[in-house]
């Protein structure tokens, strides 16, 4: 699963330093950005200990 947790960690940097670089809108610029940070956000809460067992909890996949 690591793997693609950096994956996701990967690509949401590129988002983000897409969003900061670019030369588009500003409305295109801000959603880059906010889709980095949180893919970024995202990425690190996945890789703590206990993560699974809480996306388990919220997604109600208690089987």
């Amino acid at each position: 699963m690591g793997f693609w947790y950096f994956l996701i960690l990967f690509i949401s940097a590129g988002l983000l330093l897409a969003g900061i670089f670019s030369k588009k809108r500003a409305a295109m610029r801000t959603g880059l950005s906010v889709v980095g940070v949180l893919g970024i956000a995202f990425a690190l809460f996945m890789f703590q200990p206990g993560s699974a067992e809480i996306m388990a909890n919220l997604l109600n996949l208690n089987g």
